[in-house]
Order: C-alpha cells, then structure tokens, then sequence
C-alpha cells in the first residue's frame, strides 16, 4: 500500500479528492434545489401525502 504513495503527493491527492467530493456535493444540492418536491428554501410543501389536521378522539372501552 505504501508504494501507491510514492506514485502520488499525498497532500495534492488528498486536496484534489475534497475538491471533486466539495463540488459534487454542490451539484447533488443544486440539483435538487431545482427541483419541485426536494426545494427546501421556497417553502412550498407537497400537497399530496399530508397529514389531515382533524383530531379523531379515542375511545377506550373496559379491558376487563
């Protein structure tokens, strides 16, 4: 293992893969930005699959 390390600078390497996984976190984040269901900063929740606001009470019988 040690020799693949004689091949690369292990600093430019190290530096270079936080640079591509920096700009692909961007990306995937950008992505979904644009997209209607994933965009968190508009504010605008789906309207499907929401939770119904009505309280339903209830009722425990005897256990007996």
């Amino acid at each position: 293992m040690y020799r693949i390390w004689l091949l690369f600078d292990p600093r430019r390497a190290l530096i270079g893969l936080f640079a591509f996984l920096f700009i692909l976190a961007l990306v995937i984040h950008f992505i979904l930005l644009s997209t209607d269901r994933f965009n968190w900063l508009e504010g605008h929740p789906l309207k499907t699959g929401q939770i119904n606001p009505t309280i339903q009470s209830l009722v425990v019988t005897d256990i007996g």
